[in-house]
């Protein structure tokens, strides 16, 4: 299973979600449902808004593989 670590890199860099969906243009409900990993899908521009926004340039700090 595909894990998305947005939530915990927001907790470290006290950033709230609302900020983060004003610094990606991606709406407040499409953030919360990626930091709840409760998406099906993973949209590749999503992730790359996100990690553009955070600064984050190594894809192993936002996702991870789980084991079911």
């Amino acid at each position: 299973m595909l894990y998305v670590k947005v939530s915990e890199i927001l907790e470290e860099r006290n950033i709230t979600r609302a900020a983060l969906a004003e610094m990606t243009g991606l709406r407040p409900n499409v953030i919360s449902e990626i930091c709840n990993n409760q998406r099906t899908t993973i949209n590749r521009e999503h992730i790359a808004r996100i990690a553009k926004a955070l600064d984050v340039t190594d894809t192993n700090q936002l996702l991870e593989l789980r084991s079911l």
